[in-house]
């Protein structure tokens, strides 16, 4: 049904009167070079139907451009105050209901129980709410915004490293890089559920929950919260192996393994590293997942006003974050 009505809004946007186009906040991108890389973890191990990093294989991936932060509130404010679109409405978060320590309740990108602000990425959206999204800003521009696929991510996470953390094999450079599941969220966390949360780094990057985009150092590319702050939603439908993954960089949609997608990367609430794949339904949403945007290398390479004015004030909340 949600379905449905995204195609149904992503042909009312063409057919439509566009906005003025620097009135539109395009994200700030980071150009991503071309190379070959190892995709894959061989010290991976697979749990029972879900997706693993394995086998390791080379891909070859063209340059394209990357959003240098994961998508904000802000920015998708816009696009629902735009077109009136209608987001997912139940929400995954940290609760002392069941022995799991999450359920799925009411709430969505603007109404849950976690911390607002305009910059802070946004969460409590589903794959269905992200395809809308950049559908609309694509439609917006005149550029082909759009998900970036996992091998792209994975690519970019490890910006050239061929260790899981682009940063190396030093955790205790985690909290320098990414926020992760340090002292200061497990502390959150066993409060919420009355229990710790997973593993938790010997670090403390100050950050209980998701934190404003590039509050940490970026890797080796310029992108930022990688490997931390939330887990992202990807182009690519779930494989439970690499096997006959696309070998050139490109989004893997065919054959899928029953209605899941693919998410990437780590989150406040887990320490995930690189190579870790986990899987969403389409039109589950979750406190600790959100998404960033992709170009690829057809689309100028200039960065627009509203991106700089953008990045400016998400400097300006930064710094307001850091001194409180």
């Amino acid at each position: 049904m949600r379905k449905n009505h995204m195609f149904a809004l992503v042909l009312s946007m063409h057919a439509g009167a566009l906005m003025a186009a620097d009135a539109v906040i395009e994200p700030p991108m980071a150009l991503i070079p071309a190379g070959t890389f190892a995709m894959g973890d061989a010290a991976a191990k697979a749990p029972p139907d879900y997706p693993v990093a394995l086998p390791v294989h080379l891909v070859n991936v063209p340059a394209f451009q990357m959003s240098k932060y994961e998508v904000t509130v802000k920015q998708f404010r816009q696009f629902v105050e735009a077109t009136g679109y209608q987001a997912a409405s139940l929400c995954w978060k940290h609760t002392a209901a069941n022995d799991w320590g999450m359920e799925r309740v009411a709430g969505s990108w603007d109404a849950n129980a976690y911390p607002k602000g305009d910059y802070l990425p946004v969460t409590c959206v589903s794959w269905v709410d992200a395809k809308a999204y950049t559908a609309w800003l694509a439609a917006q521009t005149g550029k082909p915004y759009r998900l970036p696929s996992e091998a792209e991510w994975e690519y970019t996470a490890r910006a050239g490293s061929r260790d899981v953390y682009h940063f190396g094999t030093d955790l205790a450079q985690s909290c320098r890089y990414a926020n992760t599941n340090d002292k200061t969220s497990n502390a959150a966390i066993r409060k919420m559920i009355g229990k710790p949360g997973v593993a938790v780094r010997e670090c403390d990057d100050g950050q209980a929950f998701a934190s404003i985009p590039g509050m940490f150092e970026a890797n080796a590319f310029g992108v930022f919260d990688m490997v931390g702050n939330l887990n992202e939603l990807v182009e690519d439908c779930q494989h439970l192996s690499y096997d006959g993954a696309p070998a050139n960089g490109s989004a893997w949609v065919t054959a899928c393994d029953k209605d899941f997608k693919i998410r990437r990367g780590g989150s406040y609430s887990n320490r995930e590293n690189s190579t870790w794949r986990g899987h969403t339904g389409d039109d589950n949403s979750a406190s600790w997942e959100g998404f960033r945007v992709a170009l690829g290398m057809g689309a100028p390479l200039s960065a627009p006003p509203s991106a700089l004015r953008f990045e400016a004030d998400l400097e300006k909340a930064r710094t307001a974050a850091r001194a409180r």
